[in-house]
Parts: structure tokens; C-alpha cells; sequence
């Protein structure tokens, strides 16, 4: 048999592209290739050549991006990645599904369009996110990442991936350039990818926060993430109708303490809004006591507060100008509100 031999009376033709150049050896079995043949054609200098353990590449030369992805991603993969061949008159390629595994780190940054995050090609490692229990090392290019609970995987270009605030947590892990980190961090929030919070939440759980140049980097995305929930918050008002509060205030009892900082304020109708920036980290219910306190202290002299979260504000700014748009028109059906002393921030 020689490379250009039929595989088998079982055609690959229901591959396509990298899904038909990259195989596993259980997958060249059921095709009626032996062991003692895959060896052979994966001699030093055949046809074919083995890529990771039990993943074979049916040509000679480097292989292709996609054809790199694909052999990580069969090799940490279930066996039941092995294509099935598609019935009689289907016109679609069947693609291999990729059981209990996804990209995660730098390579899934790459995928979700992080221009901070170096070109798949060019990276020594791809990570790859499986359960805990599976016994699985790492081996060649491909970094295996362990995890109690795999996150929902996102199909980006027909590749499964894990969401960007996993995918930032295990590529961080790996990196100690604090510019590096800095970057993708400062890209995540910038380029819309997800909330601050849920980057932070991730770095938590991973237990990233001890490590300075993270949290040199958490410190500017959580300052960079308000500045861009404050500036939703002066669109909404703007863009919905809303009159114009007066912005980032103090508020006082008259020669009394200090009752908290807000964003917006209606003193007229005495109804407040807070962003709710907080990021979880290890005195997170501490922090959320603090915001409890001054809410329910608040509403006690008859302010209305209205917590607005910087994802509500992005997925839903004109629900939440509905919210306050209500708190306003219900101003006049309440007893009137303590009289408070209103000072700059």
C-alpha cells in the first residue's frame, strides 16, 4: 500500500478540510488501516507522519493551522470524536464533535478576536480546557488544563472554545509579563468581550489575586470598566429622555454623618442611582454588606436607589432607563424624602 492507496472501501469523503487530513489511529482502524501500516506510512521519511500521540497528519510537510487545532483537540477529545459517515443524500460534510474538551488560554483568545493575544500559528503551547478526572497529559504542543467543571463551550469558526473570562484566567496563569496581562485584561472590557466582574470572579477562582502583577492589572480594568459603565450611564440618560441628574454626589444629613456616594441623583424626586461595580473577590460579602447598609439606611429617609450593573447597562440600557424612567413617576405618590445635604464627589 502506498500514500495514495484507498484507505479503505469506507471513503473518507465525508470529511472535509482538516477533518479528512487529520485522523485518529482509531479512526484509521475503522477505516481498515492496521497499526503495522500507520507505523509505515509514518516513517521518518514517508507519506504520513504522527502529529500526538494516536493522532496521524495523512501528509508530509507542516501542518496547517486548522490541522493543528484539530489534532489538540482529537488527541484530548473522547474517542467518539470519530466521524460518522453522513447518510445517503446529505450534502454537508459531517464535522467531528469534541467531547468534554474546548481551547482555553491564549489560543481561544486568539479565536474570540484578542489582538493582544498572539496568532494561533505562532504559539509553542495550545491549551486545552478537559474534566479533572481525565487521564490525559500534556505532550508536544498541546497543554493540558484541568478543570472540576467544564464552562459552556462557544463555537467560534467551527472550534469549540471557552468563554473569554475562563479563557483569560488560564492564559494569566501562564504568563508573568505584567504589560502582557495588562493588555489582555484592558482588551476584555475595552472590546466588549465580557463585564469586569467576570473576569475577576475567574482570576478568584484560580487563585491569581495573590500574584502583584495581576492584581496591578485587576486595579485597571476595574477602574477601566467603571469609566465605560459611567459613560453607558450618561448615554442612557441622554438617549432615553430622562432628565438630567446631577452626577456623582455626596450625600449628608444636615450636620449629621455621611450617607454615601452615588452616581446620579433626581433630588427633586429623591431617587438614586448606583452602579454596581464590585468585583468578587475574597471580602466581596463584606463589600456587599457595606452596599446593603447604605441602601437600606437610604430608603429609610425615603430615597429611592436604583442599583444598575455595568452588564445590565450594556445588554439592556433601555430596560433599566424603563426602571428609573418608573422610579421618577413614582416620586409623586410617596411621602416626601428627608432633607439631605447634596455635595460634589
Amino acid at each position: 500500500m502506498n500514500h495514495n492507496t484507498p484507505l479503505s472501501p469506507r471513503p473518507l469523503s465525508h470529511l472535509s478540510g482538516a477533518h479528512r487530513r487529520v485522523l485518529t489511529t482509531a479512526q484509521l482502524r475503522a477505516h481498515g488501516v492496521p497499526a503495522a501500516e500507520v507505523n509505515e506510512q509514518c516513517r521518518p521519511d514517508g507519506p504520513w507522519q504522527q502529529l500526538l500521540p494516536g493522532v496521524v497528519l495523512l501528509h508530509s510537510g507542516p501542518p496547517t493551522g486548522e490541522e493543528r487545532l484539530h489534532a489538540v483537540l482529537v488527541y484530548a477529545a473522547r474517542e467518539r470524536t470519530a466521524g460518522v459517515p453522513v447518510q445517503p443524500g446529505a450534502e454537508e460534510p459531517h464535522r467531528p464533535t469534541y467531547t468534554e474538551t474546548m481551547l482555553t488560554g491564549l489560543a481561544a483568545l486568539s479565536l474570540h478576536g484578542f489582538t493582544s493575544a498572539p496568532e494561533v500559528p505562532s504559539l509553542k503551547h495550545i491549551d486545552v480546557l478537559v474534566p479533572r478526572m481525565r487521564r490525559l497529559r500534556s505532550t508536544g504542543c498541546v497543554r493540558i488544563v484541568r478543570t472540576a467543571s467544564l464552562p459552556a463551550a462557544q463555537q467560534v469558526k467551527g472550534v469549540p472554545v471557552a468563554p473569554v473570562p475562563r479563557a483569560l484566567a488560564d492564559a494569566v496563569a501562564e504568563l508573568s509579563d505584567a504589560n502582557a496581562v495588562r493588555g489582555l485584561l484592558t482588551e476584555a472590557v475595552r472590546g466588549g468581550h465580557c463585564e469586569p466582574a467576570a473576569v475577576v470572579r475567574e482570576l478568584n477562582n484560580a487563585k491569581l489575586l495573590s500574584r502583584p502583577h495581576v492584581v496591578d492589572a485587576v486595579d485597571s480594568l476595574l477602574a477601566e470598566g467603571r469609566a465605560i459603565a459611567e459613560d453607558r450611564l450618561y448615554r442612557m440618560v441622554s438617549e432615553y429622555g430622562l432628565p438630567d441628574p446631577v452626577w456623582n454626589v455626596d450625600l449628608r444629613l444636615p450636620g449629621g454623618p455621611h450617607l454615601g456616594g452615588l452616581d446620579a441623583y433626581w433630588p427633586e424626586q429623591a431617587v438614586a442611582v448606583e452602579l454596581d461595580t464590585r468585583a468578587p473577590r475574597q471580602d466581596e460579602d463584606a463589600l456587599w454588606s457595606e452596599y446593603a447598609r447604605k441602601r437600606e439606611h437610604l430608603e429609610r429617609l425615603g430615597i429611592t436607589v436604583v442599583h444598575i450593573t455595568p452588564k445590565k447597562l450594556r445588554d439592556a440600557m433601555e430596560q433599566q432607563a424603563a426602571v428609573v424612567r418608573t422610579a421618577l413617576m413614582a416620586s409623586a405618590d410617596r411621602d416626601p424624602a428627608a432633607y439631605v445635604v447634596v455635595l460634589p464627589r
